[in-house]
């Protein structure tokens, strides 16, 4: 069930959030807990309706006052708001740099071949030693070693 779905009646959410019907009016005419209306105009209870109440009743009884209740509502209304929209925009950005042309890294792979890689990841570098002495590549190449030799001191 989807928290923000309104589907108990005033009776049913009055009972689940420990208060009088009456409160739950009253808290809906202040604008502290508005619930979803039905067509008919019947109140109509979410759980993260029920969940508000249950708050109001525990500030109100440590003695905090309605308006200051109010607006810590808003406010964790806001907050809930916004992270929903940063994670909306954070998806569209990983699928937009997935999917942007040119965005793909190329790498050279241990044995050489060609490695695709995503922005911003890194191959991991062989730390095998290898050893080259041109002296021992041009004998091995030409068999004297004369004219290679003379090419490799250029």
């Amino acid at each position: 069930m989807d928290v923000d779905s309104p589907v108990f009646a005033i009776a049913v959410a009055a009972e689940l959030a420990g208060m009088h019907p009456q409160t739950l009016r009253q808290y809906d005419r202040i604008g502290l807990v508005v619930p979803g209306r039905t067509r008919g105009g019947s109140r109509r209870y979410s759980m993260r309706d029920i969940e508000q109440l249950r708050e109001v009743a525990q500030l109100s009884s440590e003695g905090m006052s309605l308006p200051a209740i109010a607006r810590l509502l808003y406010l964790e209304d806001e907050v809930r708001m916004l992270r929903r929209r940063v994670d909306e925009l954070e998806g569209a950005l990983r699928a937009e740099r997935e999917n942007r042309p040119g965005v793909r890294v190329f790498a050279a792979g241990a044995s050489g071949q060609v490695v695709t890689l995503p922005s911003g990841r890194r191959i991991r570098r062989s730390t095998e030693v290898v050893l080259w002495h041109p002296r021992h590549a041009a004998v091995e190449a030409d068999g004297t070693g004369e004219a290679a030799l003379s090419d490799s001191r250029r």
